[in-house]
């Protein structure tokens, strides 16, 4: 009689945690969105003058240290009003950009070709104005870039202020050299921006 107590709380004991056990409440951690639509602020281009590009990751939504300007790490670089790209001649990767002209919320997919790797001419270039009477430089409205980053990915980028704080109307005593844009990135390798 105490074998089949014991035989009987032993199964008892094993069913219990088994259904304890259950799958039911595994908690999955939630997707990572593909599609990221964000804006990046303040991002200083050496606004000191070092001469340095400062890099930055559309993946990770952040400035990348120098020390990594030989990785694949970043996308793009910023030094005064000179944008670089991670492939050709001013990076190991494989980056290619295109500069377009339209409306940047109606691209809802990158273009299939058209683009280049930085050279002796960079591949994004004519993105700003100059003022000779007021020195001020202004984002051309209507343009913005496209990039197939190192790592085949794609992004969408629109520089909207050259100006620490993005003033509405900046003046020669606004602070230079501190980008604001806003980006699109598709994290799957898929052209869409939708």
């Amino acid at each position: 009689m105490k074998r089949q107590k014991f035989y009987l709380g032993a199964l008892a004991v094993a069913a219990f945690s088994i259904t304890a056990c259950s799958n039911d409440d595994d908690v999955k951690p939630e997707p990572k969105p593909t599609i990221v639509s964000t804006t990046a602020v303040n991002v200083n281009a050496d606004a000191a003058n070092t001469g340095k590009f400062t890099l930055f990751s559309f993946a990770d939504n952040k400035v990348i240290a120098n020390a990594d300007s030989a990785t694949t790490k970043w996308d793009i670089g910023f030094r005064a009003t000179t944008i670089i790209i991670n492939g050709g001649t001013s990076g190991p990767g494989s980056a290619q950009a295109q500069v377009l002209t339209g409306v940047y919320n109606e691209l809802t997919a990158a273009p299939e070709a058209g683009y280049a790797a930085d050279g002796a001419t960079k591949a994004i270039t004519g993105w700003y104005n100059y003022n000779m009477t007021t020195h001020i430089i202004s984002p051309v409205t209507g343009k913005f870039f496209v990039l197939k980053t190192a790592t085949g990915k794609y992004a969408k980028v629109e520089v909207t202020s050259y100006y620490k704080d993005a003033p509405a109307s900046p003046t020669q005593t606004s602070e230079s050299r501190y980008y604001h844009f806003r980006y699109v990135y598709q994290a799957d390798g898929t052209r869409n921006f939708k």
